[in-house]
């Protein structure tokens, strides 16, 4: 491919400009603030799992349209690593720079949502104590392990996590896209490095995703690959049934391409 001249990145760089300015105009001025992290717990006989994850270890499920995936984290173990596929397509699965690109921020939590590599909502955040997820890094691997911890440390990584819950579903390596990272407060620094702030994820921190269609999950306890050696805690994995999404729905009306992943992904499913 030829390389683009001066004129062309400039023209591009404008467009990009305008297209993003268009964006912030129809975006909320502020979404609401992070949950509170006492928020009152589930009625027992909305859940349908509850698990608790061990430090290092992974869980993969099927979560079914309208479920509500919790991922609690009460010792604030720096690092959550979840990917998706639609269950009825797993070739369809999370993409982290449409889900960035397409809500023009790497900022995600409540309203904001997870979308695939189809322009098709997956998850919605419908609720969130924390609000400090990363996207941008993605989640550990062995190198990053040997490290951070040295190479006979024992510690476990997302990648290879992955690779055994995407195994279970009769996927491979191949089928591995970049994952988002819950409880990770990546910074990007004024010199365009990533920075990792210890201090944004707090004991008794929560995530609550939505299901938008029945999806493959899979999740890997293992910390962040930026975030100083720890010893990952247990976290605390609940489903529940959950009320139909109302048109005023947060997560559907945030932002004009939220609402239109909506529109395909309604589409898609009534097709």
């Amino acid at each position: 491919m030829p390389r683009q001249t001066a004129e062309q990145i400039a023209a591009n760089r404008a467009r990009y400009l305008e297209l993003k300015s268009a964006a912030s105009g129809r975006a909320p001025l502020v979404l609401p603030p992070p949950t509170k992290r006492d928020a009152a717990p589930p009625s027992a006989d909305s859940v349908k799992l509850s698990e608790t994850l061990p430090g290092g270890w992974y869980w993969t499920g099927v979560i079914r349209r309208g479920q509500v995936l919790t991922i609690a984290n009460p010792a604030a173990t720096p690092g959550v690593s979840l990917l998706a596929w639609n269950l009825a397509d797993p070739t369809e699965r999370y993409n982290h720079a449409d889900t960035i690109k397409i809500q023009w921020t790497a900022e995600l939590r409540k309203g904001r949502v997870l979308f695939s590599d189809m322009g098709r909502v997956l998850l919605s955040i419908v609720e969130d104590s924390c609000g400090k997820h990363d996207t941008l890094v993605g989640g550990s691997t062995p190198a990053s392990v040997a490290r951070v911890y040295g190479p006979d440390s024992g510690m476990r990584n997302a990648r290879d996590n992955f690779i055994l819950a995407a195994g279970k579903h009769g996927l491979t390596q191949r089928d591995i896209p970049p994952c988002i990272s819950f409880f990770a407060p990546v910074t990007v620094t004024g010199n365009g490095k990533f920075a990792f702030d210890a201090t944004g994820v707090q004991p008794g921190d929560f995530v609550s995703l939505r299901a938008e269609m029945d999806l493959i999950v899979a999740i890997s306890n293992t910390p962040h690959p930026l975030a100083s050696p720890v010893t990952p805690s247990p976290v605390e994995l609940t489903i529940l049934t959950a009320p139909d999404a109302g048109a005023d729905d947060l997560c559907r009306t945030a932002t004009a391409e939220a609402a239109r992943g909506f529109v395909n992904t309604d589409a898609y499913l009534s097709a």
